[in-house]
């Protein structure tokens, strides 16, 4: 069976990237991989296990503060019961809600966009079009 496994994101600061995903966003760290020698450090998170769905990786290059975005990386896409309800507490836990909980242009889809704390965009969809979509 093939299936999409993990996206992988690097990051500025492993700590701050960890504490956002898994406090703002509510997911878990499945697994830490650190390589001292060739100094790098790989986080995996997840809302289920690795081998039940796609996770998200962040890399960690040690020393490395910044990055280029490039124009070509669009968004990770995450399903929520309610976009409303979701910006509402995101906020509350400090991050940065970049488009307000609302429909998507000519749909009836409720979606939302989050940014984490390296810029990376997160698209909110509620689940009820996610799941009539699959």
């Amino acid at each position: 069976m093939n299936r999409i496994l993990h996206t992988m994101l690097r990051v500025s600061d492993i700590k701050r990237s960890i504490a956002f995903y898994t406090k703002v966003l509510g997911m878990d760290v499945l697994r830490t991989f650190d390589q001292p020698e060739q100094k790098f450090s790989l986080t995996f998170l997840g809302y289920n296990k690795e081998s039940e769905s796609c996770v998200l990786e962040l890399t960690y290059n040690y020393r490395v503060q910044d990055y280029d975005m490039g124009n070509a990386f669009g968004h990770i896409a995450i399903g929520v019961d309610n976009c409303f309800d979701a910006c509402k507490e995101i906020k509350a836990l400090g991050g940065n809600v970049i488009r307000e909980a609302g429909l998507l242009q000519g749909s009836n889809e409720i979606i939302a966009f989050v940014e984490d704390p390296d810029g990376y965009k997160i698209e909110l969809i509620e689940k009820e079009f996610v799941d009539s979509a699959l």
